[in-house]
């Protein structure tokens, strides 16, 4: 048997052995790490949910990545490019593209008799994966875009049904602002007010309100008659990736095949404001993990020392025996790696146990409006939790190395004397 883990294992017998002094002393140590561990937990599970949450509801008006005209110039306005090319083909045949649409982008003005709203109108197509919106729905459902005829539903937000007074049924009226359809002798193109008139099919809400109060979706077939298209001009193409950890590189192979009149453009790009704020939550989690780290290390290392005083008669007894410092030093090591995975232990069942009551009942809400979720989100990945276990434990126990050293300033002479 191995001598320092057999004297260890006298030691430790917290229930048994531990004295009036020592006890609450580790109790406080177990209880810091625990407690330590389980914020750390839901830290990341929280920064992580949180990330993924807006990252998806971006994704599901945006995509991953979208192709334009390069002479859009970020406007609304699209300049069309054709559907009908071997480009899209190309497309998707390349690693890591899972999905494909078109779409086309125009703006108009709802009226009512006392509201006007400003609407971006997205033109989908039958390849349009509504997966996003329907699980958004509040009301009604989506539409179905027909090759024979335009339909003239649309789907709008809860937010915009709310300031018009609309509801599932409800006809608008919608003002564009349109090039003519010819131009004039001098061969310029003038510009004229049309209006189109839809039913509201579908009701949303996703909670993104700078993008519920933007966007509502129709058939693409209107788009192009509006701008008098062909029907093989959409405004672009939107591109879903596998894994968003490889958007980089697919709109990187997507911009060396598609040529200069095109441009694709990630969402990380467009929307740069949004995942800049989402990263900074990294930050924020890597301080209260570093910030845990401590106060756990802290308490594991006030244990150790008043485990090393109280039995300053024991360790000079093993110097005096022949034991070295470093073979003591082991011993009260393996005492502090006892009491570390006992407060690991009871931290993943706290930690673990508040994510899953979160993630399963929602019980800690939050105002929609403010955080873009109704509710605390909660992300659990195995590997985040088995490198914040690692962490953990190797962090306090690195700490522990330090007051351990107090045992060769030890005198067996001294310690022997007195007993």
């Amino acid at each position: 048997m191995n001598t320092e883990f057999f004297i260890a294992k006298r030691i430790i017998g917290i229930k048994q052995n531990a004295r009036k002094v020592s006890r609450p002393t580790i109790r406080i140590a177990i209880a810091g790490v625990a407690i330590g561990l389980a914020v750390m937990l839901l830290t990341v599970a929280i920064v992580r949910g949180f990330q993924y949450s807006i990252r998806y509801k971006v994704e599901g008006f945006n995509a991953d990545i979208q192709i334009s005209n390069y002479d859009n110039n970020d406007s609304y306005e699209s300049v069309p490019v054709s559907r009908n090319g071997d480009s899209l083909a190309k497309l998707k045949k390349i690693p890591g593209v899972r999905h494909i649409q078109v779409y086309a982008t125009k703006i108009g003005i709802i009226k009512t008799k006392t509201y006007n709203e400003g609407v971006l109108l997205k033109g989908v197509s039958g390849d349009y994966d509504w997966g996003f919106i329907r699980r958004n729905l509040v009301k009604g459902k989506v539409f179905t875009p027909a090759d024979s005829m335009p339909s003239n539903a649309i789907v709008i937000s809860k937010t915009i049904a709310n300031d018009l007074g609309a509801d599932t049924g409800s006809k608008l009226f919608i003002y564009f602002i349109t090039k003519t359809k010819s131009p004039d002798s001098y061969g310029h193109y003038g510009y004229e007010q049309r209006v189109k008139s839809f039913f509201v099919r579908g009701i949303y809400s996703t909670g993104l309100d700078d993008f519920d109060r933007q966007y509502a979706f129709v058939d693409i077939a209107q788009i192009q008659k509006l701008n008098f298209w062909a029907p093989e001009q959409v405004g672009g193409f939107e591109i879903y990736c596998n894994n968003f950890n490889e958007v980089d590189k697919v709109e990187d192979k997507v911009n060396k095949l598609i040529g200069g009149n095109l441009i694709a453009e990630s969402i990380k790009r467009s929307d740069s404001a949004i995942f800049s704020w989402l990263d900074l939550q990294n930050t924020n989690a890597a301080i209260i993990i570093i910030l845990m780290s401590i106060v756990s290390a802290i308490a594991m290392v006030s244990a150790l020392i008043v485990l090393i005083l109280e039995n300053t008669n024991m360790i000079g007894l093993l110097k005096a025996l022949g034991a070295a410092n470093s073979v003591i030093r082991k011993i009260f090591l393996i005492n502090g790696a006892y009491l570390i995975l006992w407060g690991m232990l009871w931290g993943n069942l706290a930690g673990l146990s508040l994510c899953y009551l979160q993630s399963r009942f929602g019980i800690v809400k939050l105002p929609q409006e403010t955080y873009y979720v109704s509710q605390v989100p909660i992300y659990l990945n195995w590997k985040y939790i088995l490198a914040i276990n690692i962490g953990c434990f190797f962090t306090c126990l690195l700490m522990l190395i330090f007051p351990s050293f107090i045992i060769s300033r030890i005198s067996p002479a001294r310690t022997l004397k007195y007993d």
